[in-house]
């Protein structure tokens, strides 16, 4: 039950927006018809898919569907799922600067958390043959056949940013992404189940032992390549037994704090409770202060003193947005917020879940082009002020999937649920 009049109003917002976001193909990432955030994204569209279903409203739940078979008619060649269709002009982007990967590992999730929650059987064994080209491809993207997807520099959520290699986000995301198709192939085809059984446990073993760097020099049992943990070890001054690091590549270990996947590592199970509180505590130190409960996509902030300030420079699409506590640079996303309040909730911290909600509906309520509840993209982590996109759908399932979540949803349904 919402605790409040200001939850009941930032909730009800949040679900008119979504409904504002419906077109006869899925989810517009906004209603602004501004650069390219008017056409069904396969990010975006999972991510307030996923808050649909929570709600259980059903025409939400419907262009969810929708959402979904739309991306499936416009796969790839090789069984990519596009970053964005574009269904006025009919233009297809598998990604700018780089594919997304992230795209093809959202579409299995999303599709079978709806396939559970609708418990509609035709409609997953309709996506089957598409779902296998998806199979093929992430397949092809491990390249040295290991466990590990390789990510190219912008190749995810993280367009602008310097993440590239072995990246946190994205083996979660392809965890959770197995963890649907051993789901999905028990109703489907049933022999295929132990593969993916034996892949998702090691991948899991694979996580686990080489992103969580600790003072111990001793080599994990299940590391990746020794020479790269070893250059990771030179870095474990600045995250060990801290938190998570967000990506290793040839040339060593990334360190920054990678808040969704810090996030994710926690929701989806594969973090121990130690790891899990020493997370909270460098949330609590580090991120988030008594007025501001919203968290940015990474940190700390990359500034004109810092090594990688040239680099971030240089790593863009169309202009540079990423100048200190803007964009991924320390801009504070709902988005990102949403999974924390999702995670907390599930751990019994509703309390804490209600504070970083809070945050939310405050920022969603913030007002753009003269207008109460813009829903921005993200806040400026230094002014607070609204910047990015407004009318921002994963913004208001953000509120969504938090209030569900409180109320006792789960995110990700398993086959337990």
């Amino acid at each position: 039950m919402m605790v409040n009049k200001f939850s009941i109003e930032g909730y009800q917002k949040a679900l008119e927006l979504l409904h504002s976001c419906i077109n006869n193909y899925g989810f517009l990432a906004s209603t602004n018809n501004v650069d390219n955030y008017h056409r069904i994204w396969a990010r975006d569209g999972c991510i307030i898919g996923l808050a649909a279903l929570m709600s259980g409203e059903k025409q939400l739940v419907k262009t969810c569907k929708n959402t979904l078979i739309t991306l499936a008619e416009n796969q790839g060649p090789h069984g990519e799922i596009p970053s964005n269709v574009d269904v006025n002009s009919g233009r297809i982007s598998y990604g700018g600067t780089a594919g997304r990967i992230d795209s093809s590992l959202w579409f299995i999730i999303t599709c079978s958390q709806y396939w559970k929650n609708t418990g509609d059987n035709k409609f997953i064994e309709r996506m089957t043959d598409t779902i296998e080209k998806v199979q093929f491809i992430l397949g092809a993207w491990e390249y040295n056949n290991r466990g590990f997807l390789y990510v190219p520099l912008t190749g995810d959520w993280a367009d602008e940013y310097l993440h590239t290699g072995y990246v946190l986000y994205d083996e979660l995301l392809y965890l959770q992404t197995l963890r649907e198709l051993i789901s999905v192939y028990k109703h489907i085809d049933d022999k295929k189940n132990q593969a993916f059984l034996e892949k998702a446990e090691r991948l899991q073993k694979l996580i686990r032992a080489n992103y969580w760097l600790t003072e111990n020099e001793k080599m994990p049992e299940m590391v990746y390549h020794e020479i790269l943990y070893k250059k990771g070890l030179k870095a474990k001054h600045r995250c060990a037994e801290k938190y998570w690091a967000p990506f290793f590549s040839p040339a060593g270990y990334g360190y920054r704090f990678d808040t969704l996947a810090n996030i994710l590592v926690s929701l989806l199970h594969v973090a121990n409770k130690e790891q899990v509180e020493k997370v909270d505590k460098y949330i609590i130190d580090n991120l988030v202060s008594d007025t501001n409960k919203l968290l940015p996509a990474f940190h700390p902030v990359i500034t004109p003193r810092d090594e990688d300030w040239e680099e971030l420079q240089l790593t863009f699409a169309y202009s540079f947005k990423n100048k200190p506590y803007e964009y991924h640079n320390g801009g504070l996303w709902p988005f990102v917020t949403g999974f924390y309040v999702a995670d907390l909730a599930y751990r019994g911290k509703t309390e804490k879940a209600r504070q970083h909600l809070d945050a939310i509906h405050r920022a969603n309520k913030s007002s753009m082009q003269n207008k109460k509840w813009g829903f921005p993209e993200y806040l400026n982590g230094k002014t607070y002020e609204p910047e990015g996109t407004s009318r921002m759908g994963w913004s208001a399932a953000a509120a969504v999937i938090g209030e569900q979540a409180i109320m006792g949803k789960k995110i990700f349904l398993s086959d337990l649920d």
